[in-house]
């Protein structure tokens, strides 16, 4: 199975990629998913997540073919 991972905003800067593909073999969460494409690098506080255009919560389970968006928080004024 795999999924195709973006990253929008300043997170795009801050991981140093836009995009990457992830391979799994069991279902993995997205914040699993974040932890297997960044090593380290915790999620920051606040990031939102989507998965095929739908806002997810980070325990959200990722089936083959979805496409997992990662935007940084969003402030208004």
């Amino acid at each position: 199975m795999s999924i195709k991972v973006k990253y929008f905003g300043s997170l795009k800067q801050w991981v140093g990629r836009s995009e990457d593909e992830i391979n799994f073999t069991v279902s993995i969460s997205v914040k699993e998913a974040w932890m297997q494409v960044n090593g380290q690098k915790p999620m920051p506080v606040n990031t939102l997540s989507s998965v095929n255009f739908d806002y997810v919560e980070p325990d959200y389970k990722l089936n083959d073919g979805d496409e997992l968006a990662f935007f940084p928080p969003v402030t208004g004024g």
